[in-house]
């Protein structure tokens, strides 16, 4: 499946949040793009830093996201997008899944909160799994990537993806924690086998990555910091090396009795660590 994310800078200005939306829609699509993600609150402006809850327009909102769908069904794409969502008279932190068979599927609502989170929306409760053209993919939003326990959920239910939306941004330059943001998504990845693909806003200084992440780790893919981007690439399931069938071993003894004695006289065919 060919799978993309479209960083942009975001704002408090839904209407220009969503131009740039539908040019990164039309820019996958012309890039035969099945899935595509954006950052955390893409459509609304993540509140406080770009705009207040108050001025959230929530039903200008839902008219977007009907033109989003729209777009789904018309170049046959499913789209991950990043929303305040109000809903039963609580407001969540939430990425919304649109189908190019028409419909909205669950939307997945952040439940890591904090500071600004925590002020502003309602904990979520869904589990993000999404099963796409044979792929199971799961969703994660910003914070939660600091806590292995949400992604070891992905891993224990068969996730073959795992898609991180983040709006951490800063206005000044922050190389350090960009990195050390970067590093959580790549432990993400090899402790879970599983490929992650991340997205963030685009300024005005990110502090976390558009890349994509295979099972071991390793960056095969990124945008550049701070600019306009459209990453693509193609995910596919493939057989498990040496070391990522020895992560998987290990993963199943820990989840059944917590950490067991292995024996030494175990033969290594290749290398020694996973």
């Amino acid at each position: 499946m060919k799978i993309g994310a479209f960083q942009f800078v975001g704002s408090g200005d839904m209407e220009y949040n969503f131009a740039k939306i539908s040019e990164g829609i039309r820019q996958a699509a012309g890039a035969d793009v099945r899935f595509l993600a954006f950052h955390e609150c893409a459509l609304t402006g993540y509140p406080p830093l770009e705009v207040s809850m108050e001025c959230i327009d929530f039903e200008a909102a839902e008219k977007y996201c009907a033109q989003v769908q729209t777009f789904a069904v018309k170049y046959r794409m499913y789209i991950a997008l990043g929303c305040a969502v109000r809903r039963g008279g609580r407001i969540f932190n939430s990425v919304r899944v649109f189908s190019p068979r028409g419909g909205e599927l669950p939307a997945y609502d952040k439940r890591a909160l904090w500071g600004w989170d925590r002020e502003n929306f309602y904990e979520g409760g869904s589990d993000g799994i999404y099963d796409i053209d044979g792929l199971r993919i799961g969703i994660r939003i910003c914070f939660e990537v600091r806590f292995p326990e949400y992604f070891r959920e992905l891993y224990r239910q068969g996730a073959d993806l795992g898609v991180v939306c983040f709006c951490d941004i800063s206005e000044t330059d922050n190389p350090d924690r960009y990195e050390l943001i970067k590093a959580h998504l790549r432990t993400r990845a090899v402790e879970n086998v599983m490929p992650v693909l991340a997205v963030n806003d685009a300024g005005p200084f990110q502090t976390a990555p558009t890349a994509f992440f295979d099972r071991d780790g390793k960056v095969l893919a990124e945008c550049r910091r701070n600019e306009t981007e459209l990453l693509v690439w193609e995910v596919e399931k493939l057989p498990d090396t040496f070391r990522q069938a020895g992560r998987k071993y290990v993963n199943g003894r820990l989840s059944l009795s917590g950490p067991q004695h292995v024996s030494p006289c175990i033969a290594q065919t290749e290398g020694t660590g996973g």
